[in-house]
Formats: structure tokens, C-alpha cells, sequence
């Protein structure tokens, strides 16, 4: 469907952010209750005696105050002062008055700081931050913009054409009978879906409109229901922040197939969305490539690795690994030289390739990107057979279609292959690589 890249982890970055403001405000709100509770500590233990007389300083004068000597007569008429009214005792008793009195002194400023404690709160600003959201929830929000089915109409304009031609030929206000059906499912045929799709189609729109009065409209939308109802399982979500770093992706194909413009186009949406990426230049066989792949660098800012013309591509491929390492980059998207399918030397020089990647890393590469020419039309087929065996192909790119009327093998491709469909290409423009939707392609593709 389309390389979104750093979706998850924006994600988990929003998600770790939240959780520390949480944190934040709880440790906030734990600090402002032991500021509340802080004076209740201070009050005096219940061990320790309050009242004065208990004192090691009053327990000494007290013991001594009865030894005054024999009373004199005037003992008896004016008794010697209480140890309460003694003036020593005075400044004693005084401080113990003030000792007694301390705890409760700081409750004031508690109460003060347990009022004044939400005024102070900073943390409620950020609150507003899960409105923002970086990225939509839609993956494929770029296929809902208004004028991408007009253009990926237009690019599809040939098979379109083809498609909607003949059905409004066969469906004239007509009833839906054995006749118009066959006559359907050879158009469908003929259009490049495949005899198994045509013939599941046709049935399936015999259910519920046989022998029924149809229009020309009517079958296009029926039509694209049922080729959507193929693509949907196709229509998945790749995403290239996820897995090891860094994550390395070939991307594999015939000669021709436009592998090198596609991985350059690729490498901008990439890029566009915050990726470092190194490119690397491993169709060795061709100068042009080369050059072609280090315009694309050029313009998305991204580095390319090459060597010279006939190097060795599995050792360009493992020195890209290093340094991506090295770097600290998240991915390395690697050129590779066009083969034709049925030949088996070059078939094993790309299994090479796997072979040596793994050297470093046992699970690379992580995606194997075939990019299929539309133009090739049911060939795309075996071309899929082939690289999926020899490559472990992990996903499809088809191009070209703007030049050809044989895009409804996409759609036959789909029914035979469990293979995510990233990109579809109907133009030379990097914008003209468009992330792949089910409903748009199959509404493009009947011409609705």
C-alpha cells in the first residue's frame, strides 16, 4: 500500500510523552499532599512528658526546693514561693509554654501552600497535544485527496478505455442473460484479469442481475465491486520503522521494468517523511543506472553508493551495510541489475546478494520489492513465480501503467499471489507513484 514511514514510532514517542506528563502531575499531586500533611509529624511524640515537671532541669530544683532548713517563724505566716512563682523557674516555664507551642506553628504555611498548590501547575498546557496528531490514522489519506482518482484515471486511461468500451458494446439496456455474460467474460479475459477472475466475476453478477434489464453503468459499478472485493487482501500497510536498524530492501525486477526510477521515487516519499536512507547503486552492469540512481539521490538529498561499472554488486551491497551501521542510518535501499527470470546465472548472482547480506545480519533483507512493467501484460505472471522463488519476494510495484492497455493484470496477479501491492506508477513524476488502493484502482480501471 505505501512505505509510511515512522508512523509507529511518532506513535510511541506521542504515548511515551503522556505517560511522563502523567507521571509528572502524579508526582505533583503526591508532593502537595505531604506539604499538607508535612506539619502533623512535628507534633510532639507521646513518649515525650509535655508537662514541664518532667523535666530533667525541674526534676533537680523540685527535689531540692523541701531542704529549705528548719522553718522560722515567719514560714509559717508566709510560706516560701512555689516553684512556679520562682524567677528562674519563670523563663523556664515560659520556654516550655513556647516549646509546647511550636508544632502547631507551621500549620499556617502548610495550609498556605496546600491552598496555593494548584495555582502553580504548569502541566495542564500540554494537554491539548493529542488533537495534534503527526500523522493521520488513514494510511492511504493521499488517495482520498480530492483529483487522485482523476489522475490515476487518467493513467489507467488506456486499459480503462478498453474495459469501458466493450462492456457499454455488450450492455445497450439489455437483459443479463447466458449470452452477455459470456460475451463479458471474454472481455474480462481479453483485459488482461484472467480467466479465473472473469469467470468468478460473471457468476457473481449472474446471482442477483440474471435475466434482469441492465445498463452499461450498472455493470461498471458492479464490476468494480467485485475487482475491489480481488485487490482488497493486496491493500497492506508496510511499515519501514518498524524491524532492525538498518532496514535493507532490494528491489528486483526484469530489465526495463523501471526498478531504478521507482526506487528513486520511493526513496523521495521516504526521505519527505524523515527517513535516512543510502542508496545504493547495485545494478553494476549499466553506467546509466548508476548515474540515473545519483540523480534521484540528488534531488531527495540522499547519499548513493556506487562503485565502478562491473563491480562486484554483493560486495558494494555489504560495504552499504557497514556504513549504514556505521552512520547510524534506518534504511539502505538497493539497486539491483535487471534479469530476465529464466536465466539462471543471474538468478543466482542475486541470490548472492541475499547470501551475503545475512552475513551480517541473519535476517536480511528485511522486504524484497519486485517492481513489474505493466506493459509486459500475463508475462508479469511468470515473472512473479520466478522471483518469489529465487528472491523471497515480500512485495509488488507495478509501473507503466499509463502506457498500456494491460493493466487488469494487476488484478490477475492479485487472485494468484499473496503479495502486498505497495506502489502503482502511471507517469514519470515522483508524484505519479501512487501509494495502491483497492477501490480506486478497480473504479480507474472500469473507467467510473
Amino acid at each position: 500500500m505505501i512505505l509510511w514511514f515512522g508512523k509507529k514510532k511518532k506513535k510511541k514517542e506521542l504515548e511515551e510523552a503522556g505517560k511522563a506528563i502523567e507521571d509528572e502531575e502524579a508526582r505533583a499531586a503526591g508532593a502537595e499532599t505531604g506539604d499538607a500533611e508535612g506539619p502533623v509529624p512535628a507534633e510532639p511524640a507521646p513518649d515525650q512528658p509535655p508537662l514541664p515537671s518532667d523535666r530533667p532541669g525541674v526534676e533537680t530544683e523540685s527535689a531540692a526546693s523541701p531542704d529549705f532548713g528548719p522553718a522560722s517563724p515567719e514560714s509559717d505566716q508566709a510560706p516560701g514561693p512555689l516553684p512556679s512563682d520562682r524567677p528562674g523557674l519563670e523563663t523556664e516555664s515560659a520556654a516550655d509554654e513556647a516549646f509546647d507551642a511550636e508544632p502547631p506553628a507551621p500549620e499556617p504555611s502548610g495550609a498556605s501552600e496546600t491552598e496555593a498548590g494548584p495555582a502553580p501547575e504548569p502541566d495542564p498546557a500540554p494537554e491539548p497535544e493529542p488533537e495534534t496528531q503527526p500523522e493521520p490514522d488513514d494510511p492511504v489519506a493521499e488517495t482520498k485527496k480530492p483529483g487522485f482518482l482523476s489522475r490515476l484515471t487518467s493513467g489507467l486511461s488506456r486499459s480503462s478505455s478498453r474495459l469501458a468500451e466493450g462492456i457499454t458494446g455488450v450492455f445497450t439496456r439489455r437483459k443479463l442473460d447466458d449470452e452477455t455474460l459470456e460475451e463479458l467474460e471474454d472481455l474480462l479475459i481479453a483485459s488482461d484479469l484472467g480467466a479465473g477472475v472473469a469467470a468468478r466475476v460473471t457468476a457473481n453478477l449472474a446471482k442477483d442481475r440474471f435475466d434482469k434489464e441492465v445498463s452499461d453503468e450498472e455493470i461498471k459499478l458492479a464490476l468494480a465491486e467485485e475487482i475491489a472485493g480481488v485487490l482488497a487482501p493486496r491493500e497492506q500497510l508496510v511499515d519501514f520503522a518498524d524491524g532492525p536498524r538498518p532496514r535493507i530492501v532490494l528491489f528486483v525486477g526484469v530489465n526495463g521494468s523501471g526498478k531504478t526510477t521507482t526506487i528513486g521515487k520511493i526513496a523521495s516519499k521516504l526521505k519527505a517523511q524523515g527517513a535516512k536512507a543510502l542508496l545504493v547503486a547495485g545494478d553494476t552492469f549499466r553506467a546509466a543506472a548508476i548515474e540515473q540512481l545519483t540523480v534521484w539521490g540528488e534531488r531527495a538529498g540522499i547519499p548513493v553508493l556506487s562503485r565502478d561499472t562491473g563491480a562486484d554488486a554483493a560486495g558494494l551491497v555489504y560495504e552499504a551495510v557497514e556504513k549504514a551501521r556505521a552512520e547510524n542510518l534506518d534504511l539502505v535501499l538497493v539497486d539491483t541489475a535487471g534479469r530476465l527470470q529464466n536465466k539462471s546465472e543471474l538468478m543466482a548472482e542475486l541470490a548472492k546478494i541475499i547470501r551475503v547480506t545475512r552475513k551480517l545480519d541473519p535476517t536480511a533483507p528485511h522486504d524484497v520489492i519486485l517492481v513489474l512493467d505493466a506493459t509486459v501484460g500475463q508475462n508479469a505472471l511468470s515473472q512473479v513465480e520466478a522471483f518469489r522463488h529465487s528472491a523471497q519476494v515480500s512485495g509488488l510495484v507495478m509501473t507503466k501503467l499509463d502506457g498500456t492497455a494491460k493493466g487488469g493484470v494487476l488484478v490477475a496477479i492479485a487472485d494468484k499471489h499473496d503479495l502486498p501491492i505497495h506502489f502503482v506508477g502511471v507517469g514519470e513524476r515522483a508524484e505519479d507513484l501512487h501509494p495502491f488502493s483497492a477501490d480506486a484502482f478497480a473504479r480507474a480501471l472500469v473507467g467510473l
